[in-house]
């Protein structure tokens, strides 16, 4: 089998991991935990998101993290921009407060579409076309995150043809990058495999990544079963923070922890030290009251103790 020697791992925690946050998270605990995970050795981070507080209150500090970060050369820092108004102030800092890449987001099914941002895939494609053309022009990357690839809680299962579609339009509208995401975590490795293959009609495989969440235990089967095609990018959040405000019961993404375990232990580089992302995980599992979620983070941080 031959896998990636490398692998590149945007931690989502920032951003994806906190928006789902009931209490607020203070401004400062977000920096140290961005802080953290660029000290660890993490060359992409997704910090926050422009969207409106009215529907998202954990991101309304939003112009306050960009201000606040303190950046190290080399590390892409991303923002989530589901529409021109939270563009527009996106950019509207300085210039060094800029994101250094921009994500906008689809569904590959219809009704999730409509529950998550009010409208039918076409229609948010339309929405993200101006956003697509706004960010290049002024030479901010863009990535698209595909939601529902492999499941939907209220559709079921997403046939992979659904992903092409998706994929299709992501690339029509100038998207350079796309995400899988098996948003609710209800992907099984071969379940995986088919959405991915469905995505790679439309783009290389170093345009894709994946983006798995352990509902039921099975995010690092579908690391492990997109390493086998090749996929050396993937989205994971420190101490597994996050889940889908809009699907009951979908718990956090895959732990940064868990994936870099996996990774090192295949020999498999990403330029992280898993001690400080383990400290990083600490540091916010803390500050929000509650244990780290990843297995990994667990078990060595009780080998400390002991």
């Amino acid at each position: 089998m031959n896998y990636p020697t490398r692998v590149k791992i945007v931690d989502v925690g920032p951003r994806d991991g906190l928006q789902n946050e009931k209490q607020p998270v203070p401004t400062d605990i977000k920096l140290g935990l961005i802080h953290r995970l660029q000290d660890a050795g993490l060359k992409e981070i997704e910090v926050t998101s422009f969207v409106s507080p009215k529907w998202v209150p954990q991101m309304a500090d939003n112009a306050q993290v960009m201000h606040g970060i303190q950046r190290k050369p080399g590390v892409r820092y991303s923002v989530l921009t589901p529409n021109m108004k939270g563009f527009e102030a996106a950019v509207a800092a300085p210039r060094e407060e800029w994101p250094d890449e921009i994500v906008v987001f689809g569904a590959a099914s219809e009704a999730f579409s409509q529950k998550n941002i009010n409208c039918s895939i076409a229609e948010s494609i339309e929405r993200f076309a101006p956003v697509v053309e706004a960010a290049r022009a002024k030479g901010i990357y863009v990535r698209g995150a595909m939601s529902c690839t492999v499941g939907c809680p209220y559709e079921g299962d997403i046939a992979p043809s659904r992903v092409d579609m998706l994929a299709g339009l992501m690339k029509g509208i100038g998207v350079q990058h796309v995400g899988v995401a098996d948003t609710i975590g209800v992907g099984t490795p071969l379940k995986v495999q088919r959405a991915l293959e469905a995505t790679l009609k439309h783009y290389r495989l170093d345009d894709i990544s994946g983006h798995y969440h352990d509902t039921y235990g099975q995010a690092i089967g579908n690391t492990l079963a997109s390493l086998e095609m090749g996929v050396w990018q993937f989205d994971a959040s420190s101490a597994g923070l996050g889940g889908c405000p809009y699907a009951k019961g979908a718990t956090g993404n895959v732990a940064t922890e868990d994936v870099v375990y996996l990774l090192h232990g295949m020999g498999i580089e990403t330029g992280i030290d898993l001690d400080k992302l383990i400290d990083a995980g600490a540091y916010i599992s803390e500050a929000l009251g509650r244990k780290p979620v990843s297995r990994a983070a667990t078990a060595i941080l009780n080998k400390r103790i002991a």
